[in-house]
């Protein structure tokens, strides 16, 4: 990941926890609010930079091609 997409990533990450933690979210369905409202806070973010800079903030540099990833409990096999 580039520094941009962890600094985007970290973003939506602590939104989403200070959202739950504000809102007393209890339970997958008030969590999975939060996460959006947070997750939404990062994309406005995002959007707005490359609207500004003109580059995009999203990579390929992380990108597994098909076939090279291993599933969990797996090892040595491939997905």
């Amino acid at each position: 990941m580039t520094e941009a997409e962890l600094i985007f990533t970290a973003l939506a990450e602590l939104s989403t926890r200070q959202i739950a933690e504000s809102d007393q979210a209890k339970g997958m369905p008030k969590n999975k609010v939060a996460a959006r409202k947070g997750g939404g806070i990062a994309k406005k973010a995002r959007l707005e930079l490359e609207e500004r800079t003109g580059r995009s903030v999203v990579s390929g540099s992380n990108f597994l091609p098909p076939g090279k990833t291993k599933l969990p409990g797996k090892a040595g096999e491939e997905a």
